[in-house]
């Protein structure tokens, strides 16, 4: 969280946190950004993957647009995300299995980060919140979906 407060600030944003900490929070936390918030960013993990269709349905009732870290979000009706590819991540991975039932220490083998991102794009959801996506960061996009 550090991380996305300090590059707001660079960008000259305001970021407003709300911590979640029960599936019965993400409601309140909403409603509380709404009219308020120009747009919301939810961190990835269990509690807002499980909840993710909730998340959206909540956000687009609020006129919020999302966005994320991982595509499931978007195919749940998120506006956008934009994070490591997982599937990449987990070929990566047989790498390193290979590379263990060869006989190297786990230890002695290098961290890898990711190298491949994606950005997905959901322009259903984009319509319905009445948003104008400009077609240079459509182009960018390695998926769009209708």
């Amino acid at each position: 969280m550090r991380e996305v407060q300090a590059t707001a600030r660079k960008l000259g944003l305001d970021v407003t946190t709300h911590e979640i900490r029960e599936a019965a929070d993400f409601a309140p936390a909403i409603e509380a950004l709404k009219g308020q918030a120009g747009a919301l960013y939810f961190a990835t993990d269990p509690l807002t993957f499980t909840n993710r269709i909730r998340i959206n349905t909540l956000a687009l009732g609020a006129q919020l647009p999302t966005i994320y870290g991982s595509r499931e979000y978007v195919e749940s009706g998120g506006l956008m995300s934009y994070g490591a590819n997982f599937a990449d991540l987990f070929r990566r991975a047989g790498n390193y299995v290979d590379k263990i039932l060869r006989g190297s220490k786990p230890a002695d083998i290098p961290i890898e980060q990711p190298t491949k991102f994606d950005l997905v794009v959901n322009l259903t959801t984009a319509r319905t919140l009445g948003l104008k996506i400009g077609e240079a960061f459509l182009l960018r996009a390695d998926e769009l979906i209708e």
